[in-house]
């Protein structure tokens, strides 16, 4: 028996300021948005340890955007990564997620954690640096790692819980080409291969539970066993790790704990909505959290864009948060111009899903008043408008001053249509 007081049990019995401040945000009646909370459908990620601004994830909201930002051993440069964080930010990230592997681990989430967004970690990633390899991780060491992450005042942590016995059976039972492409994922199994033990975040779970309701921080259910190519997408260690996490889940709000839950990493396109729907059942309607899903495996490069688009038909089924995926990925760190391009696409993504879930009066608002600028040929409204203005405008503005773009010039079809119609009321 839980006895913290959390997010999810003052919603039980009332509305707390976070929910009026987030519900106004979202045009969400308050009382709605606490029972929303308290069901498990949305989260709010705002460890009490630490002032930011707030975002609430799920039912009703708008599809949020995280960015992952973090040092490797190759490239340690924590002012580098703060930069990145910032353009993320100022580029319509909602939230940051520290991903750090080398260097002072302790000192990059202190810095990110400086940062006005919520913030998520993967605990493990430090559990492994510090014993030397996954084998050497036990009990008592991820343990002390994620009270320490919860202390420093993170939001929100992806924790591989659902990655188990059962699912290593699975990868045997049913090999998949490539294996698991989680690193927390792969840090699991190695640990419980090697150790001939089940995963302690899965056999503790209520352990687990009662530490973040002390600390009142989200738990996101981690895909470990995500498929890391459209071939494995049907195997079965991804459905094995899906049905442990709606278990999971449903057992977190007893303890008065916020959870979220990701999937499904690359699949084909036709089988997006199923799996996010499949998950949304499952989990009564948890929020769901993407990183993609990568609808082909051919294009690095632009795998932000591959991503954009299994994420915007996911939004449309029902996923909640977004994962930025940069032109990086599967190649390189990110750079600083990486996470711009990649936070803008994501956020375009996610305005796509918003277009097809939230309150049209407000979502469709903005595309009509496009639309009478684009008929006006009013570029200042359009660049005004637009999701990333200042990119239009130095687009449009590359081949001078002109009051059609320079595709079209006198041939432009809505000067044309415009000018008959003002000709023939004129003769009328």
């Amino acid at each position: 028996m839980f006895f913290m007081q959390t997010l999810i049990r003052e919603c039980l019995k009332g509305v707390p300021p976070e929910v009026v401040s987030a519900a106004r945000d979202e045009h969400i009646d308050p009382h709605r948005m606490a029972r929303a909370i308290a069901r498990g459908r949305i989260v709010i990620p705002a460890n009490p340890g630490r002032a930011h601004r707030i975002c609430a994830i799920g039912e009703g909201c708008g599809i949020r955007v995280n960015v992952n930002v973090g040092t490797s051993v190759n490239r340690c440069d924590i002012d580098l990564e703060i930069r990145k964080a910032r353009a993320a930010l100022d580029n319509g990230a909602d939230t940051l997620m520290d991903l750090s592997t080398g260097g002072d681990l302790r000192e990059v989430r202190r810095r990110v954690l400086e940062l006005d967004a919520p913030v998520g970690t993967v605990p493990v990633y430090e559990a492994v640096r510090r014993a030397g390899s996954a084998g050497d991780v036990d009990s008592d060491l991820l343990f002390r790692v994620i009270r320490e992450h919860c202390e420093d005042g993170v939001d929100f942590l992806t924790l591989h819980c659902g990655v188990n016995l059962d699912a290593v059976d699975a990868l045997k039972t049913d090999p998949r080409i490539m294996g698991v492409v989680s690193r927390g994922g792969a840090f699991h199994v190695a640990m419980m291969v090697e150790r001939g033990e089940e995963n302690p975040l899965y056999a503790e779970y209520d352990y687990l539970l009662e530490m973040l309701a002390e600390y009142d921080v989200v738990i996101s259910l981690g895909d470990g066993m995500r498929p890391g190519c459209l071939h494995d997408a049907g195997r079965l260690a991804k459905s094995t790790e899906y049905l442990t996490l709606a278990g999971l889940a449903k057992r977190a709000l007893p303890a008065g704990v916020q959870r979220m839950v990701e999937g499904p990493g690359h699949i084909p396109l036709d089988q997006v909505g199923y799996n996010v729907r499949m998950i949304k059942e499952m989990t009564d309607s948890a929020p769901l959290y993407l990183l993609g899903p990568l609808v082909t495996d051919i294009a690095p490069g632009y795998d932000h864009v591959t991503a954009a688009i299994g994420g915007a038909v996911a939004c449309m089924h029902g996923a909640d948060f977004l994962c930025m995926v940069t032109p990086s990925e599967h190649l390189a760190l990110p750079s600083p111009e990486d996470i711009m391009e990649g936070t803008r696409v994501a956020r375009i993504a996610a305005h796509i899903g918003d277009l097809v879930r939230k309150d049209q009066s407000r979502t469709w608002g903005r595309e009509l008043q496009m639309a009478e600028a684009r008929q006006r040929l009013d570029w200042d409204e359009q660049f005004r408008l637009a999701l990333y203005g200042d990119h239009a405008r130095r687009i449009h503005e590359r081949d001078g001053d002109m009051e059609t773009c320079s595709m079209c010039g006198d041939l432009c079809a809505i000067k044309i249509v415009q000018e008959i119609f003002d000709k023939k009321g004129g003769r009328e």
